[in-house]
């Protein structure tokens, strides 16, 4: 049999840009679902947009962020300039992953147990409660102007934490990364219901109401199995415009599309496999709210996020007095709240609660390694920026004092996290070392008995 290139094949011009194959994009997708990906993407979206404001060209970031691509949705509300669109729309798919994976957790997960879950949502509500707390009470200290930021630094990124995590483990127990997910579930759980409580301005029931419709039929679709993506967008787009009008944050939408989607397979007829059990569906044995973050959570961690990252964090600081920068009421509240206030929340309700209740850690986490998770929580980016949008006003001065506060703040934990972490990694991985030299368990390292020195 000949092998040699048919002509037809051997004289076609090859195209520029043309689209790569399946494997290929399979590839792309499952690296882009990877938390030190979508990590690195969400700060690499961060430090292009602190360089672009403060270069030469910052009328250009200033313009691009303004620029309304739709000025005819008046009508419905959606003459949005492109910074809230990348703000309400964008991180309204962010939310549906998050929404999934509450929906998950708290049908199949770690938050099923009451028992078990005690431990994670008592310290994400301590490390919510306490950074509030420390901000209210500089803020009050100093006169009280800036009170409506209260929430900003109650916040856990979850990619950002869970990157810096993946970077600095090799040897670290898996019970840190499952806790440090149920916490910042939990601690998304809690920050939805306060945008959606204390954020919501102008409030409107009867577009709300008419949401009702379009996330009812969305659900009809996903609790019989159905993926029509032709069916399913149409109506989380129509869900999602309506809750905007009403003056709830849009975001919220996502959540709530998320929470319709059906955790456990169910079994379409009798005899039949279930959904998301069949060989080769994404997400297999997890129904199709697993099949629906596979597919989704690349376009979130690899496209939304680190959008809204580029339109978020770009503050100028050119001309800026970092002197009264530094002394900001505002600003010392919010880094004090990610750094103290975090840390110190979930370290010590924790504590407490193992301390009056039977509750325990898991027997492979020691409290250095608590101590550690406690201060990579306070990383807070993606929904600490979004809610100093909605507190202050996108593009106020108070704002642009927030974004340099939260990335501060934001860094100062991850450096003190990498350094705690890194330190206990190393503990864990030299017991693995001498495990693996004393392979027989007799306590002796088999090199030693090899040379005769045992």
């Amino acid at each position: 049999m000949s092998n040699r290139t048919p002509p037809s094949d051997r004289f076609r011009p090859a195209r520029l840009f043309s689209r790569s194959s399946w494997p290929e994009a399979r590839h792309l997708a499952d690296v882009l679902r990877t938390e030190t990906v979508g990590g690195a993407l969400l700060l690499l979206g961060a430090v292009i947009a602190l360089l672009w404001a403060n270069s030469p060209w910052d009328d250009a970031y200033a313009r691009l962020g303004d620029w309304v691509p739709w000025p005819g949705g008046a009508r419905w509300h959606l003459d949005l300039d492109l910074a809230t669109w990348a703000a309400d729309g964008l991180l309204a798919i962010f939310f549906f992953v998050v929404g999934l994976e509450l929906k998950r957790e708290f049908v199949a997960g770690e938050l099923r147990d009451p028992r078990r879950a005690a431990l994670p949502m008592v310290a994400a509500l301590g490390g919510m409660l306490l950074p509030a707390l420390i901000y209210v009470a500089v803020v009050l200290t100093a006169g009280g102007e800036g009170l409506r930021g209260w929430a900003i630094p109650t916040a856990t990124d979850i990619a950002f934490a869970l990157a810096v995590l993946a970077v600095v483990s090799s040897h670290l127990p898996q019970g840190l990364r499952a806790f440090l997910l149920t916490l910042a579930v939990v601690d998304d759980l809690f920050a939805i219901t306060i945008i959606a409580i204390f954020y919501t301005a102008d409030f409107h029931p009867v577009p709300l109401l008419a949401a009702l419709a379009p996330i009812g039929l969305f659900a009809l679709l996903v609790q019989r199995g159905r993926t029509w993506w032709w069916a399913l967008i149409p109506l989380a787009v129509a869900a999602w415009a309506l809750v905007h009008a009403s003056g709830v944050h849009a975001t919220v939408a996502g959540v709530l599309l998320g929470f319709t989607v059906p955790v456990l397979a169910a079994r379409r007829r009798a005899g039949d496999a279930p959904t998301g059990d069949r060989p080769g569906a994404d997400g297999a044995g997890g129904g199709l709210a697993a099949h629906l973050e596979h597919r989704w959570r690349p376009v979130s961690a690899g496209f939304a996020v680190p959008v809204f990252a580029l339109f978020a964090a770009g503050v100028t600081l050119g001309g800026t007095d970092l002197g009264a920068l530094v002394t900001d009421p505002v600003v010392i509240a919010i880094v004090a709240g990610l750094v103290l206030g975090k840390s110190l929340g979930i370290f010590g309700s924790t504590y407490l609660l193992a301390r009056f209740t039977r509750a325990e850690l898991d027997e492979d986490i020691t409290w250095p390694d608590l101590l550690g998770i406690a201060l990579l929580a306070g990383v807070g980016f993606t929904v600490s920026l979004l809610i100093g949008d909605l507190a202050f006003g996108a593009g106020s001065t108070a704002d642009d004092r927030v974004k340099v506060a939260v990335l501060t703040g934001s860094v100062i934990s991850a450096g003190l996290a990498a350094t705690v972490l890194v330190r206990r990694n190393g503990v864990y991985r030299r017991v693995a070392e001498r495990e693996q030299l004393d392979a027989d368990g007799d306590g002796v390292p088999d090199v030693y008995q090899r040379n005769g020195d045992g």
